[in-house]
């Protein structure tokens, strides 16, 4: 359909096809000027600050892209506790990595760190990774690209390895790392990027998640609580809502069971344990269909 200032071409206005006759400019004004600001508020590198660590492994100083304590505010949080925040994903910088011996780990397992782990370290990884040319700018800039931070996930998740780290270790860097990709996927589903890309990193996903739950069904069995800062109720939860997500019905709905009858279980995680149920029962039927 035509708008009543089409044509305007012809007199070199153009631009003026767009305009609302009736748009008051001061109100148009305002509405640009609360835009801006909006897109002010939410630059990613007002939520962050340099710290400086010491590396456990080789004693050089270094320091990190760190998030500000309470700047980020929670929207809202996943079936699986993913949670996520306005303006800025938090995991792109909970990976805190040595640029001098390659020693990297989530922020949570910097330290402590044992003799025979900082040998296996400086045995396996750092004779291998390429330091970074300190005489160039940091090539990672003033933030981290979810591609750099889905790296430094893989780094922190090889470092465990190498030092033998616990199951829980292991499968809590897989479990943000999967979260982290799933936010990277999101992101580039806003942009309309290439499909194959988002194929990829989803599937990435799956595997870090998979190995999650691997991982973390290890360590029940062998850890004590609290592990990796969840008591038993957010673990059982954590792996129903994977188990569920991995096609291990069985499983998951027998953790249901268990946390909804649970006297140490609290009340918020029960209503997550229901909603997680109805979710079950619905995938469920639809199997059978």
């Amino acid at each position: 359909m035509a708008g009543l200032l089409d044509g305007m071409e012809a007199f070199g206005l153009g631009e003026m096809s767009s305009e609302d006759i009736f748009t008051d400019p001061k109100a148009k004004e305002a509405a640009l000027k609360a835009k801006t600001e909006v897109e002010k508020k939410f630059v990613e590198e007002d939520f962050l600050f340099e710290k400086t660590y010491e590396c456990p492994v080789c004693n050089k100083s270094f320091k990190e892209h760190t998030l500000r304590t309470g700047k980020a505010r929670l929207l809202k949080t996943d079936i699986d506790l993913r949670p996520t925040f306005e303006g800025i994903e938090p995991l792109k910088y909970d990976v805190v990595q040595c640029k001098e011996c390659g020693f990297t780990a989530l922020t949570r397992f910097f330290l402590p760190m044992t003799v025979a782990q900082r040998r296996s370290i400086l045995e396996k990884v750092t004779p291998n990774f390429k330091k970074a040319d300190l005489k160039k700018p940091d090539p990672e800039g003033d933030t981290y690209s979810f591609e750099d931070a889905v790296s430094r996930y893989k780094m922190a998740l090889v470092n465990a390895i190498v030092k033998t780290a616990k199951a829980s270790e292991k499968a809590y860097i897989c479990l943000r790392g999967g979260w982290l990709c799933r936010s990277y996927a999101e992101s580039m589903q806003e942009q309309a990027t290439d499909e194959a890309k988002i194929k990829e990193i989803h599937e990435l996903e799956d595997e870090f998640l998979k190995n999650a739950y691997e991982g973390f069904t290890a360590a029940r069995q062998n850890e004590s609580f609290p592990m990796c800062g969840m008591d038993e109720s957010t673990l059982d939860y954590l792996l129903a809502t994977l188990a569920v997500r991995l096609g291990q019905y069985a499983v998951a709905s027998r953790l249901i069971s268990t946390l909804l009858i649970s006297p140490n279980c609290n009340s918020r995680t029960k209503d997550r344990a229901r909603d997680l149920k109805d979710e079950l029962l619905r995938l469920q039927k639809e199997s059978k269909q």
